[in-house]
């Protein structure tokens, strides 16, 4: 039964790919406006129907690609785009990333609505030693992937990929966050509180680390040289505008000199 159920997903997979447009030299060029395939760096292709990707491994230089909202199920022209580093596949079909195991410069990936079912799927990403950014749910969007179903499923991401930043636009890793977690780690061990048995007395409310207003931002102040530089920009400004006055009178003289002067069109020979 499971290989009939398998045989059968792999044909709905290609009668899905069968009426879908396919990448070609034609569109790319059409798309970017480059006449070389190696010459495009970035491509936008949202939103087209595509389910084939055809020629697109020909774009050896790529570093940016978009996409997202088609209906692509095989991926495996995109194993040739080694300077890829980020790589929208949101809204699709894909159900393997095997290829991207060989996009070492890849940094930032999406594949929020799409068929991964298990993390296993995703073990053919962790040589990407650039990987910083992964996102396989988009609340935003409803996007999502089955393995999101698992409540501890960012957990694991987190511990299969020791180097993500990023997991699903949260930030995991990085100096916020650890910041973040030594302040949620001490308010934890604060809030534990002592016992209040006998012999012992109950805890004292936490005090503030630093005084009331601490934080909050001060005044800038101008400094001696920001203090010269505003008062040379009054004088020159008050010199454009003498300057602008006069040139204002001259012109007015000039107009009333030449509207004195005869017109010599009314002579009569």
């Amino acid at each position: 039964m499971e290989g009939r159920g398998e045989a059968g997903e792999e044909e709905e997979e290609e009668e899905e790919e069968a009426g879908g447009v396919r990448i070609t030299p034609q569109l790319l060029k059409a798309s970017t406006g480059e006449f070389a395939l190696e010459s495009i760096l970035l491509l936008r292709l949202r939103g087209r129907g595509i389910a084939h990707l055809g020629c697109l491994g020909d774009c050896a230089n790529l570093e940016w690609l978009d996409l997202s909202g088609n209906a692509i199920a095989q991926l495996g022209p995109l194993a040739a785009l080694k300077s890829l580093a980020v790589l929208n596949l949101a809204r699709n079909r894909v159900a393997s990333l095997e290829p991207l195991g060989s996009c070492r410069n890849l940094q930032s990936l999406n594949v929020a609505g799409n068929r991964l079912s298990s993390l296993q799927q995703l073990r053919c990403l962790t040589g990407l030693r650039r990987l910083e950014s992964l996102r396989l749910r988009d609340p935003l969007a409803r996007l999502a992937n089955p393995l999101c179903a698992a409540p501890a499923y960012r957990a694991a991401l987190a511990d299969m990929f020791p180097g993500l930043k990023a997991i699903d636009g949260e930030r995991v890793s990085g100096r916020g966050s650890e910041l973040y977690q030594l302040c949620r780690d001490l308010d934890s061990s604060l809030g534990r509180g002592v016992g209040t048995g006998a012999g012992t007395e109950p805890p004292h409310a936490a005090q503030p680390w630093v005084e009331a207003g601490f934080w909050e931002p001060r005044p800038p102040r101008r400094s001696s040289i920001m203090e010269e530089a505003y008062k040379q920009f009054g004088e020159v400004l008050q010199e454009c505008r003498e300057l602008s006055r006069r040139a204002d009178d001259t012109i007015a003289q000039a107009e009333r000199a030449l509207s004195g002067r005869p017109d010599p069109n009314s002579y009569v020979f």
